[in-house]
């Protein structure tokens, strides 16, 4: 797990300089405490750079930039590669001659073995950059589920990369500026989706692609898709219930044992849900004792999970460690935080991650496993459940009304006061506009919010539906793809295709990586979802039953209360401490007002002000879009302000 950056000069755009390199890379410090190193090519118009965690193969000869036998082809690279042994001893087999015991050389050696296709052959997490000096080829790639990032920019003939923006901003040539089309988009998914980011001119790769630049033309190209692949695997031969069951746990079970390879020590961590619990168990069967877990709860009774993670820990008989959160921490936090999530992230849960993640390393910990991504694969939420059965039963009717009807009920509702019916209003304005109900689990303000909230001068140059445009694209695929999905599975699509390595996965990337741990996600293995996108939607939703297979799959392995305890998840006073009659929420609401994003006139006050004001601390979605706001401001005063 590293932090990688560098530069491509070409056309008439000048050379590369050590000094420039070293600038770009060493703010990615965090990512590598273990070692920072530059490659730049004879000709001065290619810099690789790369900071080091040490993880396999501690040896100095497994740090990057990995040059090959006669230094023609180099390589720079972040992540992880679950299946190089079986690769590395099929490469040797067919001549090629290894110097280290680590996955980098794998990658190296594979592009020289199978060019571009090496990308589809691996199977972990891994955002990588190959300079091939014969071809005069660039070629990057980003692992099949986005769980490790990467950002590129061009500007003046100047290619720029990095793990992080901050990399690529700190380029002294690099002149930023705000996407006004990413900031719409924020506000509605609290993440900036691919290929945006918040800077103009700066995109990111999107999960499963990878990029080549020939002559300073850059391709782009997806080398896997999910729903493809499941139908050719699983489409011609569908298995039976107890087939998925057994499948299910043999995948996971082999995904948890192949990311506990590691030369440093390794843990996981533990909320007592039945994610992070599955994790635990089947790494302690995999060790023959018991594994090193890690919990984050709070002070206050209400939302302290530490009841199910020692239970947990205490059948494993786990050496357990605990951290427990309060508002001092949190504002100490909010110092540090739009920092480390300069790719803009409006999840609150990034909080008790980043104090769970210091919690880890304080004790030598350097890789844990989590449990991302099982939610979204396995149907885990009880809003799919209820959006399923809201498309199955209503709008799947409703969407062959005319459209003047359709258009006519949503007229009728903005009758009622504009503070009423939110949730109504939104979803009728969806079927007026002929879009899809769903828009995934992250959605904090609703295009008929912003309606209100974006002021006439910003909605005359970014309008409303550039909200609609990532969700729209994704179900287009579905549509191309597997022209007979069923809503689940579409749901299921969009959420790993958009919220998953956009929100859920960059914040545990960011969090655990700014105190140089890395996190790696079994639940993300592509053998897994690429087996759960072919269960049907009857078995997922068995009586009822969001998560049923895994459930199902884990009885025997894991107690009963742990499966059957109601969902949670990571849990913060936020309700509580957001409020402006407590002193943090005023100290931390009041954030919003002063910040420097009021001088640029896209948001209206008035109403931002309003809703800061309304006293609604029950409501999970008003907290959430509280949190928003707050980090966006936060966000703009770090890196414009």
């Amino acid at each position: 797990m590293c932090g990688i950056s560098g530069v491509y000069k070409f056309n008439n755009s000048g050379t590369v300089s050590d000094r420039e390199l070293s600038g770009m890379r060493d703010t990615l410090v965090h990512r590598g405490p273990d070692g920072g190193a530059n490659y730049v090519s004879p000709d001065k118009k290619i810099g690789l750079s790369q900071r080091r965690l040490a993880i396999i193969d501690l040896s100095k000869e497994a740090a990057c930039p990995m040059g090959n036998e006669d230094g023609t082809v180099w390589i720079t690279y972040n992540g992880e590669i679950y299946n190089f042994k079986p690769l590395r001893e099929e490469l040797i087999k067919k001549g090629h001659k290894m110097k280290t015991h680590g996955d980098t050389e794998v990658i190296l050696h594979g592009y020289e073995e199978w060019g571009e296709e090496i990308a589809k052959k691996l199977n972990g997490m891994f955002a990588f950059v190959i300079w091939d000096e014969n071809k005069k080829l660039f070629f990057a790639a980003r692992d099949h589920l986005g769980i490790k990032p990467f950002y590129y920019a061009v500007q003046n003939g100047t290619f720029y990369f990095g793990s992080e923006l901050k990399a690529i901003l700190a380029h002294p040539a690099f002149r930023k500026e705000l996407n006004e089309t990413a900031f719409s988009q924020y506000l509605t998914y609290s993440s900036v989706p691919a290929p945006l980011t918040m800077f103009e001119d700066i995109k990111k790769l999107p999960a499963a692609h990878c990029l080549t630049v020939r002559k300073g033309q850059i391709e782009i190209k997806e080398f896997w898709n999910p729903l493809t692949e499941s139908s050719l695997r699983y489409g011609a031969n569908p298995l039976t219930e107890s087939d998925y069951l057994e499948k299910v746990k043999d995948i996971l079970k082999d995904s948890i044992k192949s990311q506990m390879i590691s030369d440093v020590p390794f843990g996981c961590f533990l909320s007592g849900g039945i994610d992070s619990s599955t994790n635990a168990a089947l790494m302690t069967e995999a060790l023959g004792h018991p594994v090193e877990t890690f919990s984050a709860g709070s002070h206050h009774e209400k939302y302290n999970e530490f009841t199910y993670s020692r239970k947990m820990a205490e059948f494993l008989g786990a050496k357990s460690h605990e951290v427990a959160v309060d508002e001092n921490d949190l504002l100490k936090f909010l110092e540090k935080y739009p920092y480390h999530a300069d790719d803009l992230n409006g999840d609150y849960i990034c909080f008790p991650m980043y104090y769970l993640s210091e919690l880890t390393r304080k004790n030598g910990v350097i890789v844990v496993q989590i449990g991302e991504g099982s939610d979204e694969i396995f149907a885990g939420y009880s809003t799919y459940l209820l959006a399923n059965k809201l498309y199955e039963r209503w709008w799947r009717h409703l969407r062959r009304l005319p459209e003047w009807m359709r258009k006519g009920i949503y007229g009728l509702s903005n009758l009622a006061p504009s503070h009423k019916l939110d949730f109504q209003k939104e979803y009728l304005r969806r079927l007026s506009a002929g879009q899809e109900p769903f828009w995934g689990l992250a959605v904090a303000f609703s295009d008929h919010q912003k309606e209100r909230m974006l002021t006439p001068q910003f909605k005359s140059r970014v309008p409303l539906s550039v909200g609609y445009e990532p969700v729209k694209k994704h179900y287009a695929d579905v549509a191309s793809v597997t022209p007979g999905a069923d809503f689940l599975t579409k749901m299921t699509y969009l959420e790993i295709k958009h919220r998953l390595p956009e929100l859920l996965l960059a914040r545990a990337d960011r969090m655990t990586m700014a105190h140089s741990v890395e996190g790696r996600v079994p639940f993300l293995d592509r053998r897994l979802v690429e087996l759960t996108l072919s269960i049907p939607t009857s078995i997922k939703f068995k009586d009822n039953e969001p998560k049923y297979v895994l459930k199902k799959a884990m009885e025997g392995t894991l107690p009963a209360e742990i499966i059957r305890r109601p969902k949670q998840g990571f849990s913060t006073p936020m309700n509580e401490w957001l409020r402006m009659d407590f002193p943090i929420g005023r100290e931390i609401l009041g954030r919003i007002g002063r910040s420097g994003l009021k001088e640029r006139g896209l948001l209206d006050y008035d109403y931002v002000n309003s809703f800061v004001a309304t006293d609604r601390h029950e409501d999970n979605g008003h907290i959430f879009r509280l949190w928003n706001l707050v980090s966006l401001s936060l966000w703009y005063d770090r890196w414009f302000s």
